[in-house]
C-alpha cells in the first residue's frame, strides 16, 4: 500500500482489487467523503483517474481529471463503444508498469453524480481510456490483464516485487 494525505492507494496483490464493487443504491455524504478522499489521493499521486476499490473500498465510485475538470461518479456504466485506439496505460496500483491497451475510441456512459444527479458523458480519446480503465476496476480488472502472455514473462520479476509491498 502507498500512503497518501488522502487515502492508501492499494497495489497489486490486495485481493480487494480483484473483487467486483458493489453498485450504490443512493450517493450519500459518506459517498461524497470517500470521492473528495479519492480525488485528494489520485492528484497527491499525480494520477489521472481513481476508483473506489484502489482506496480498499468496494462500492461503484470513481473520479477522473485529464486536465479538463474533475468527474465524481457513482455506479458508471457504459452504454455504447464505437471505434479503437490503443494506448500505453499504467496504474497508480501497478506503479512502474506499463501496458499497451486496446481500448474503445469513443464511449457513452451513464452514471451519477456526487449528488445523486443521473449524468450522461460522451467521451473519446483519452478520457474515454481513463473511463474504461476505471470502470475495469470496479470489474476486478487490472491493466495486467491486457498483457500477452510474453508480457506478462517479462514483467513477471516486477509484478512479484509488486505482490510483496
Amino acid at each position: 500500500m502507498k500512503e497518501t494525505g488522502g487515502k492508501k492507494i492499494r497495489t497489486l496483490g490486495d485481493p480487494i482489487l480483484r473483487k467486483k464493487a458493489k453498485p450504490i443504491d443512493k450517493v450519500t455524504a459518506e459517498h461524497r467523503l470517500i470521492l473528495s478522499q479519492m480525488a485528494k489521493s489520485m492528484y497527491e499521486d499525480s494520477g489521472i483517474g481513481l476508483a473506489a476499490p484502489q482506496i480498499g473500498i468496494g462500492c461503484q465510485l470513481i473520479v477522473v481529471d485529464i486536465g479538463e475538470g474533475l468527474y465524481k461518479l457513482a455506479n458508471p456504466k457504459i452504454v455504447k463503444k464505437e471505434g479503437y485506439q490503443a494506448i500505453t496505460e499504467g496504474c497508480l496500483s501497478v506503479p512502474g508498469i506499463s501496458v499497451k491497451v486496446k481500448r474503445s475510441k469513443k464511449i457513452w456512459l451513464e452514471a451519477k453524480d456526487e449528488n445523486n444527479n443521473p449524468v450522461k458523458i460522451e467521451a473519446k480519446d483519452l478520457f474515454a481510456c481513463v473511463l474504461q480503465h476505471e470502470i475495469d476496476h470496479l470489474k476486478g480488472k487490472l491493466i495486467i490483464d491486457y498483457s500477452s502472455f510474453f508480457e506478462k514473462f517479462r514483467l513477471k520479476k516486477k509484478l512479484r516485487a509488486l505482490k510483496k509491498l
